[in-house]
């Protein structure tokens, strides 16, 4: 790194955007951030957040040196400490566990980075070494994730720069302005073509203010939605016959479940119009090349694998994959030759291999004791990548569980957050201009690489230099463990990638069709899309775990369903403690239907008490037709310190599974709303 030059970078955060970077630094500085002009996805352009990512790195707040907890668990009392010290330290620790049984070590990460260096290398290497307990890392997309598998194979779509030439677009469970910008450029140049724009999602976002339509199911319904426009493709021939017949299985077994589900009961069971429905399966049936943007919102619920299933067979139905700007995009991560077991090293796990502890279930799995099934009582805890206390589910219990005396929890972060308050020792890492990583994207076909812009401030150390000085002290003397932070860039993709090309251009495409699946040649066993009924998990529809159909006497309690989708200026719980980004976003709010709040005696801008079985979230209300009648929108994901009673809105939600893909069911949650 130079102390005055451009650096090419990628954008590290949970978004399908993957973002090009160029980093200009002088005097070894950060002095501009901008998005890469030359990269097709980015073009130039970089979202509120990511343009003030030199704002979040130069924070005050940013975790320079180690940390030791002075304090109870949760105070957020800590002294500083030296980092010979805290490896010490951690390492007695984990040998001392580790003697009894590993698996009583718990890795917990996400994707507080996407890179492949940074996020699971080294670390997935280390605990494998060590014989932790696994992580089934399921918080975000993995019913999304396992549905695209069953139906297409892999996780595979269409490529976003050709929805600017599509003729009809479904933005389904996005709010694409906000969690997916660079798309919405593309959506927007196909608007100003004349293509139609429909806006399927519970909440009026700013995405639908911007749509011809705005379609507003009930949450956890989209299943019957996409039954009903099936219903209409056959009753009406709209039909790609010969496309099914040569590229799919299972249809007619999908065509009699979508029999049973005519308009009329599609429409009672959304709580939309039967025009509503008819005229999107009309829509869709008739306006080619018609695409779908669909979004892991809608798969955040009980049948939300099997939703997606069925959504994923429409661009079969119709046809719509013969042209390259027809077809799905929910993810496009399986196009990119990612070496993972080179990464990760997998065969470094012992036999039998651990156990798998499911991340969206945390909450119970700290509380639990040691138990012939559930295997030995969690000791240990290290968090990296991630803020599970503000994020997971049902947070209730994860706070009880991670205030456990007897838990030794390490946490490696850039902040204090909500999390790091209850760690036993804190470990200071680096943020994206201060590291080596490369890239692949869940949006886009293009590789990346983020060069380190700045040396490290502080005593701040990337994550692959801590889990490789811990491995060192635990005597684990395997030659992965002295790769270099490029040596395993270079390992990520192996030779499909040229590497230095990689490292001088800043990003590479895929080589992927424009029109990938136009002859069917999907990556499942046979090449054919996949729709038999015993591969979707379920017979079609599967309705929420609370709801008023599905759980009658919960619903007389709590009426109104509750989802929780990040606010426009945060990324999950990233940013929330980016002073400018939370003056924009201004405070904590839960959203309600004017009608709702009519009927509660509720006024906007009042404190309410949103509650349930599970705990109560006190926020100001905004009462607005964003939320529809019968839903109420707790946007965050909120730190819980800089809520009114330090919560959240998981203070409500439950740690219930998908499906399919065992995920996280967030937005299945019934709730009632009443003055504070």
């Amino acid at each position: 790194m130079g102390r005055n030059a451009i650096i090419h970078a990628a954008c590290p955060h949970d978004c399908p955007d993957t973002c090009a970077i160029r980093v200009s630094v002088e005097d070894g500085t950060v002095v501009r951030i901008q998005g890469d002009p030359d990269h097709p996805p980015t073009h130039g352009a970089l979202c509120t957040k990511v343009a003030r990512y030199a704002e979040r790195t130069y924070h005050p707040e940013r975790l320079l040196r180690p940390l030791r907890r002075v304090g109870p668990k949760g105070a957020g009392e800590f002294t500083p400490m030296g980092w010979d010290e805290a490896l010490d330290e951690i390492a007695a620790r984990f040998v001392a566990i580790s003697r009894r049984d590993p698996q009583a070590i718990l890795p917990y990460s996400y994707a507080g980075t996407m890179g492949l260096v940074q996020g699971e290398s080294v670390a997935a290497r280390f605990f494998h070494r060590l014989g932790a307990s696994q992580l089934e890392r399921t918080i975000c997309a993995s019913a999304g994730s396992a549905a695209l598998n069953a139906t297409y194979g892999s996780r595979v779509g269409m490529l976003v720069e050709h929805f600017e030439e599509s003729r009809l677009i479904l933005i389904w469970g996005s709010n694409s302005i906000a969690s997916n910008l660079h798309f919405w450029s593309f959506a927007q140049n196909a608007k100003r073509r004349g293509a139609k724009l429909i806006c399927i999602d519970p909440r009026r976002t700013e995405t639908a203010d911007k749509c011809h339509q705005h379609i507003a199911p009930m949450p956890g319904t989209d299943g019957a939605l996409a039954l009903g426009i099936i219903h209409e493709l056959l009753q009406h021939d709209w039909l790609d016959l010969d496309y099914i017949e040569r590229h799919t299985d299972g249809w007619p077994a999908l065509a009699r479940t979508a029999l049973e589900w005519p308009a009329e009961r599609v429409a009672e069971v959304c709580a939309i119009t039967v025009d509503e429905v008819r005229g999107l399966a009309r829509d869709y049936g008739t306006i080619k090349p018609a695409a779908i943007r669909l979004n892991y919102g809608m798969q955040r619920v009980r049948g939300g694998g099997s939703a997606v299933r069925l959504i994923a067979a429409l661009p079969c139905l119709i046809g719509a994959w013969r042209h390259r700007a027809g077809g799905l995009l929910l993810s496009a991560s399986g196009f990119a030759p990612v070496c993972g077991a080179a990464l990760e090293r997998p065969d470094l796990m012992p036999t039998p291999r651990p156990r798998s502890i499911n991340m969206s279930t945390i909450g119970d799995a700290l509380l639990h004791d040691s138990s012939a099934q559930f295997g030995p009582k969690v000791e240990a805890v290290v968090v990296y990548n991630s803020n599970p206390v503000a994020v997971a589910p049902e947070s209730p219990k994860v706070v009880r569980g991670f205030a456990r005396e007897d838990l030794f929890t390490v946490v490696l972060e850039h902040f204090q957050t909500d999390t790091a308050d209850y760690a036993d020792i804190i470990l200071p890492a680096t943020t994206q201009l201060e590291h080596f990583d490369v890239h692949y994207s869940y949006g886009h076909t293009y590789v990346l690489v983020n060069e380190p812009a700045i040396e490290p401030l502080g005593e701040a150390w990337p994550n692959t230099a801590i889990f490789r000085a811990l491995a060192a002290r635990m005597g684990f003397t395997e030659p992965c463990f002295a790769d270099s932070d490029e040596a395993i860039g270079a390992q990520a993709f192996g030779d499909s990638i040229d590497f230095a090309r990689l490292r001088r251009e800043g990003w590479i495409r895929l080589p992927v069709a424009d029109a990938p699946f136009a002859e069917g040649g999907f990556p499942t066993t046979n090449g054919r899309a996949q729709f038999a009924p015993e591969a979707l998990g379920v017979a079609g529809y599967l309705a929420p775990y609370e709801s008023p159909g599905s759980s009658p006497e919960l619903a007389e309690r709590f009426p109104l369903a509750m989802i929780s989708p990040p606010a426009r200026h945060f990324l999950n719980s990233s940013f929330v403690n980016v002073r400018s980004l939370r003056s924009i976003e201004g405070e904590p709010l839960v959203e309600m239907h004017p009608r709702d709040a009519s009927a509660r005696g509720l006024a906007d801008g009042q404190i309410v008490r949103t509650f349930n079985d599970r705990g109560a979230y006190r926020c100001r209300l905004r009462v607005s037709e964003r939320a529809r009648p019968g839903v109420v929108v707790g946007l965050g994901v909120w730190w819980r310190k800089f809520g009114l009673a330090g919560t959240n809105t998981n203070e409500l939600t439950h740690q219930r599974l998908t499906d399919i893909g065992q995920a996280a069911t967030f937005y299945d949650c019934l709730v009632e709303v009443c003055a504070d």
